[in-house]
């Protein structure tokens, strides 16, 4: 097997892969609809529950084609009863993307806001559930990769189900990364895609969750034909396929994602991923950056750095000089402060995260800019 140049990406996905998953893409040619493929996704989709600790019984996977959002937009158009409102909890820009979601549908909804480096308060959460009794669905994101800011899932959780709603939780940035139980995080349905933790490739989504609603939600309002969540997991159990053309060689790439996902094992892989962001942190520390988000409150995957006020900072600069070098950061999503950001998702390590900082200090340097960088309060 030939290597492959390696990149170092620090950006929240697609993520750094190893040339192993890369080359599990180059397979003869098969037609989707073969039983031999269909075999193949029954134990993804099983796979996929695991990593959650869900029960298959009680817990199925659903897969589709495309990017993360797909996910958001195919729970909340799928599963939320007629005459019923959806709640989001909304401290940043993915959680605002379920709001626009809502919009395009025009679906009843409540866009309970809070500042992008606050967690929710539950309180304010809980007297919204009880003063809106029909609140049908609340929706929240795990790690607002926008910030790094890790959201209390478990206790939203447990507020929507006092209040008799469902409750999705986008986990795309921590899914396969961050311990999840399923089951002990009150979480109804959560979602991913193969291109994050699983450490494989776009265009293949998931969404994780219990069967029963799904099954309860074939009754409800169809918002949609190719993001039904009912119809995609009616079309898997009866036929073990997908309804509509999968992603042939992405399915084979995560699978063997997969296999070095249990290899690794849930423990030693958090274990690596927090090595790598306690180094990030350790790097823009000793450079002077500050973050967002106080220390207590990150997820430990995304650090989110805040530009320095220095007249000769450059992100575009300090980007190029670090990309023609392998390694690649990326920009904020902070419509208030203008920040960069580096993620410990990936194939990586502590030791890459020591080599970057090398290349980083150059591009400082190379751009004249002061260090440690400079703030003006």
């Amino acid at each position: 097997m030939k290597a492959i140049k390696r990149n170092i990406l620090l950006n929240p996905g697609p993520s750094t892969t190893t040339d192993t998953v890369k080359y599990a893409q180059v397979v003869p040619d098969i037609c989707p609809r073969e039983k031999d493929f269909g075999g193949l996704m029954k134990g993804l989709r099983e796979d996929l529950v695991k990593i959650v600790h869900g029960d298959l019984d009680k817990y199925t996977s659903v897969l589709f084609c495309g990017s993360g959002t797909i996910n958001i937009d195919v729970c909340i158009n799928s599963l939320l009863p007629e005459g019923k409102k959806v709640l989001v909890v909304d401290n940043g820009a993915y959680s605002t993307r379920a709001v626009e979601v809502c919009q395009f549908y025009g679906l009843p909804h409540i866009d309970l806001k809070f500042p992008v480096d606050q967690r929710p308060d539950l309180a304010v959460v809980e007297e919204t559930l009880k003063n809106n009794p029909d609140i049908g669905l609340v929706h929240t994101t795990h790690n607002e990769t926008g910030t790094g800011i890790l959201n209390p899932i478990r206790e939203i959780g447990a507020l929507a189900h006092k209040y008799g709603a469902v409750f999705t939780v986008d986990t795309t940035s921590t899914y396969a990364m961050r311990p999840i139980d399923i089951e002990k995080d009150n979480i109804d349905f959560c979602m991913a895609s193969a291109q994050k933790g699983l450490m494989a490739f776009t265009g293949l989504s998931f969404v994780v969750g219990n069967r029963a609603i799904i099954e309860k939600s074939k009754d409800y309002p169809k918002r949609s034909y190719y993001c039904n969540l009912w119809l995609q997991y009616d079309f898997f159990e009866r036929t073990g396929e997908m309804h509509f053309t999968p992603p042939v060689q992405t399915i084979y790439s995560t699978i063997q994602a997969l296999k070095e996902y249990w290899a690794e094992g849930e423990e030693a892989k958090w274990a690596r991923h927090t090595r790598v962001f306690n180094a990030i942190n350790k790097g823009l520390d000793d450079l002077g950056f500050r973050q967002v988000i106080k220390p207590e409150w990150r997820t430990g995957l995304v650090s989110s750095a805040i530009y320095p006020d220095d007249p000769n900072w450059s992100f575009e600069a300090v980007h190029d000089y670090c990309y023609e070098r392998g390694f690649t950061i990326y920009p904020g999503k902070i419509s208030t402060t203008n920040t960069f950001r580096l993620c410990a998702l990936g194939a990586i390590d502590e030791a890459d995260i020591v080599d970057f900082f090398k290349v980083f200090r150059e591009a400082l340097e190379k751009n004249n800019i002061a260090i440690p960088v400079k703030y003006n309060d």
